[in-house]
Parts: structure tokens; C-alpha cells; sequence
């Protein structure tokens, strides 16, 4: 790691990554990680788990650098909510309803599941969570924070957390968009993931050392494709889309290597052994790859697979952790979820 402050890149991919960044928080907290970090940059589901995180953290009991009540402030709500359907609840209440975006609706979810009335300017100074979202009217990253919106224009830190999160998780087309109003006009939002999946760019504006949590869903190989021009232009997206991830991707590892930029890179599809350590928690490739499929949802998810993609976050956060930033900490002894394990 080099000098300086520390971030932590939360990407998306529904239910699947919100739950694979709940295990990646957990070894974080239990190496102490958490209270050193500057920033937590977020992006669409990413953004959930971050928000969880975030309302929790002035109830968080660090002795340490270790909170004891992680679980039941972090895991807790953030399990409770997998169990739960929400987007399917939020499009047929954006259909009946047309005065009000799908959006809007998704952030009422939020606000009724996790985070109450709680607001921007009511997080944490240290770390800065960094919430992000697309502004569809000019193409830019729009980037929310206790101090309200760092983008084209200012915005009103007491803009409940809800909206915030709803804005940097509306996937278009059906949970977008979120419309956020000022006196200075309305400015209208949709998954950050649109423009950085990996919620990198707040991260490397302020950290020198990056730490990445990869939960996204890789494009889906196909042998026959659709001749029909919707499904040719659904698919040429899906290309442009894999292409800006894959660059984003490679960018950062090359950073790692060439020593610009310090940390670590995990993710849903890594194999556990290619960090070549001797003391990991089992976790065969192929079913960890079966976890890293699974759809990218806010869908009710069965409790043994919620445990499994907490257990596969934690166990590959702890090889990246351990491989490249914290060689000296002790391996874990079990997973979170013992008779679980990853499938």
C-alpha cells in the first residue's frame, strides 16, 4: 500500500452484489479495516450495502477497529431486505401511479426497509460515503455525499439517503429514472453503473491506495444471435457496456501493477487460488462461478444463498486483503456462515 488515504469501491449487480459486499464488509471489520477507511464510493446495489453501512455507522461499537455489533446493525437489514421483492412492487406502483417515477417509488422502498428519514447531511464525515449516479441529461457522473451533490450543480444536503441510493441503483429502463428537484431545476438520474459500475472515479479523485469489490455480472455468451433489430441493438448495448467495464478494469490492475495506485481488486468471478495463498477458505471455482450468475435482481433471495454470497465475499475479500495489503493478518477459521460454504 502507499501512503495516504485509503477507499473502498463498491460496484453493482442487485441482490448478488449487495450480498457479496455484505461479506467483503465483514472481513473488513474484522481486520479493523473499516475506521481506517477515507472514503466508500458506491454504485447501485453497491450503493444499498454502502447505505446500510453508513446509517448504521454512528450505532457501530468499535473496540479496535472492530465493531462487535456489525452483524446486527449491518448484516441484519441488509439480509432482511434480500428477503424482500422490491422491484418487481416498485414498477407496478410507478404504472398506477403517473405522477410519480418508478424511481421515486424504488426510493420509498428504501426509505421503508432501511433507512428511514435518514438524510445526506446526517452521515459520517469520516469516511466519506460517496454515492454515485448518471445525470441523463449531460451524460456526467452525479455524485452524492453528506455534503449533498458534488456535479453540475449543488444539492440540498437534508435530500433524504433513500433518494440517494434509489438514484445510483434506478437500472434503466424499468427502475429508472430518479428526478432530484432544486430551485435550480430538476435534474434527472439513473444507475450509476451507466457511466462507472465500479464507482472508481470519486475513489481515485481523493485516495492513492483503492481497495475494489467487483459483484457485477459478466455478458452472457451466446452462440445464436437475434437477427430482429431490438434484440440486435439490446445486444450491441450489452457489448459497448462489457467493453467500458473490461477497459475500467484492466486500467486499474495495470495502475496496481505499475505501482501508481496501491490496494487490492477482488470480484464475484475471481478464482480463489490465483491469489496463491496456502490457508484460504475452500471455495472451488466452479461454485463460486455459479454465485457469481446469479441474476442481477432486487428479488426475494432464498436465506442458503444469501449466506453462500455473504460467505464468497468475505472469503475473497480476505485472499485479496491478505495477499496484497495485510500479508501479516491471521486467516479466518471459518466462514460467517459455516454450513452454508459457497454451494
Amino acid at each position: 500500500m502507499r501512503p495516504g488515504d485509503v477507499g473502498l469501491c463498491l460496484s453493482g449487480g442487485g441482490y448478488r452484489a449487495m450480498l457479496f459486499h455484505t461479506g467483503v464488509l465483514w472481513r473488513l471489520n474484522e481486520l479493523g479495516t473499516l475506521p481506517t477507511l477515507s472514503m466508500i464510493s458506491s454504485v447501485s446495489s453497491g450503493a444499498i450495502t454502502a447505505g446500510v453501512l453508513a446509517h448504521a455507522w454512528p450505532e457501530l461499537e468499535f473496540s479496535n477497529g472492530v465493531a462487535a455489533n456489525f452483524g446486527e446493525q449491518v448484516v441484519g437489514p441488509v439480509r432482511e431486505l434480500a428477503g424482500a421483492s422490491i422491484d418487481v412492487w416498485a414498477i407496478l406502483r410507478g404504472l398506477v401511479k403517473p405522477w410519480r417515477s418508478v424511481g421515486e417509488e424504488l426510493a420509498t422502498s428504501f426509505r421503508r426497509h432501511l433507512f428511514g428519514g435518514r438524510r445526506l447531511c446526517d452521515l459520517p464525515a469520516r469516511p466519506r460515503f460517496v454515492f454515485t449516479a448518471t445525470n441523463m441529461q449531460t451524460g456526467d457522473l452525479w455524485r452524492f455525499s453528506r455534503t449533498g451533490t458534488v456535479g453540475q450543480r449543488p444539492a440540498d444536503p437534508a435530500l433524504l439517503l433513500a433518494t440517494a441510493v434509489a438514484a445510483s441503483s434506478a437500472f434503466p429502463p424499468l427502475l429508472s429514472p430518479v428526478i432530484v428537484r432544486s430551485k435550480r431545476g430538476a435534474v434527472v438520474l439513473s444507475d450509476g453503473g451507466i457511466f462507472d459500475n465500479l464507482a472508481l472515479d470519486p475513489a481515485l479523485d481523493f485516495c492513492p491506495n483503492v481497495l475494489v469489490s467487483d459483484g457485477g455480472l459478466r455478458m452472457q455468451v451466446i452462440r445464436r444471435v437475434p437477427q430482429d433489430w431490438l434484440r440486435q441493438l439490446i445486444r450491441t448495448l450489452d457489448v459497448v457496456d462489457n467493453q467500458v467495464r473490461s477497459l475500467r478494469k484492466r486500467a486499474l490492475l495495470e495502475s496496481y501493477t505499475d505501482g501508481t495506485l496501491g490496494g487490492a481488486y477482488w470480484g464475484s468471478y475471481s478464482d480463489i487460488a490465483n491469489y496463491g495463498l496456502p490457508d484460504t477458505l475452500a471455495a472451488p471455482v466452479e461454485r463460486t462461478l455459479e454465485l457469481a450468475k446469479v441474476p442481477t435482481r432486487l428479488h426475494t433471495t432464498p436465506a442458503v444463498l444469501q449466506e453462500r454470497l455473504i460467505n464468497w465475499g468475505y472469503a475473497i475479500c480476505d485472499a485479496g486483503m491478505r495477499r496484497w495489503v495485510a500479508p501479516s493478518a491471521p486467516p479466518p477459521t471459518a466462514y460467517p456462515y459455516p454450513a452454508a460454504g459457497v454451494g
